[in-house]
């Protein structure tokens, strides 16, 4: 059955937050895409620098973080996206720790975003052939407790605002990869730019396999759940609305 959509507007500023490189592209570079083209600034946040994420001997973290780096930032600018940071957290042992959500905070009182993109920290075990990478799942829960109601706390980390950096409020979250969605973002007219920017993952591809036909289908999945031809689901949170 198709459900009904009311699909959120691009606004001027929104972040993505993310444990490792190649995450934004596998799940969200459509949406951001298309609102990039609609004229939102965009900004990514990548915790780790996937300095883990080989199987190639010999290779150092440093040597992949600095590929990975690279990588993620040509896959920003496929999408219109040049605001790539990394906190430089080591992969594979990322928990949600305050000093975690303090830093996300500090990005988010920097930048200050009206959406923010994150991760759903609840989801474990995806189907019977993949249990969800703890690094995404500590993201996940340290990014919503960043968002709310930390950033917008004036007297949580008083030491950000030594920094200059003012409390925040958060307009929108979209929580990406989730079980439970009840808002969909039609990206038929920019599934290609996503394609396109995880090609630029070549690292993560070293017997030259090809994303599309898997991001096609999963797109296409979600597109017909509201009618149309490919699209990305959310959880919508509205946390500051228009009357308040």
């Amino acid at each position: 059955m198709t459900q009904s959509n009311k699909e959120p507007l691009p606004l001027p500023r929104a972040m993505v937050i993310a444990a490792h490189p190649d995450d934004i592209e596998f799940v969200v570079a459509g949406t951001v895409a298309k609102w990039v083209r609609a004229g939102t600034r965009a900004r990514y946040v990548l915790v780790t620098s996937g300095d883990a994420g080989s199987q190639e001997p010999g290779i150092t973290r440093e040597e992949l973080a600095r590929i990975r780096e690279t990588e993620q930032r040509a896959a920003a600018r496929a999408v219109g996206v040049d605001d790539v940071v990394f906190l430089g957290y080591r992969d594979g042992e990322v928990e949600p720790t305050l000093a975690l959500r303090r830093d996300l905070v500090r990005e988010i009182r920097r930048f200050r975003p009206d959406t923010v993109i994150c991760y759903d920290p609840t989801r474990l075990l995806i189907g019977d052939r993949y249990i969800n990478h703890p690094d995404h799942r500590a993201v996940g829960q340290a990014a919503l407790d960043a968002i709310a109601p930390t950033a917008a706390m004036p007297l949580a980390f008083v030491e950000l605002r030594e920094e200059g950096l003012e409390p925040h409020r958060v307009k929108e979250v979209l929580v990406a990869s989730t079980f439970d969605p009840n808002a969909w973002i039609d990206i038929s007219d920019t599934i290609e730019k996503k394609i396109e920017a995880l090609r630029q993952h070549a690292s993560q591809f070293p017997d030259g396999w090809d994303p599309e036909e898997m991001l096609r289908a999963w797109a296409s999945e979600s597109g017909e759940q509201v009618g149309v031809p490919y699209a990305e689901a959310f959880r919508r949170i509205v946390l500051v609305r228009e009357d308040d």
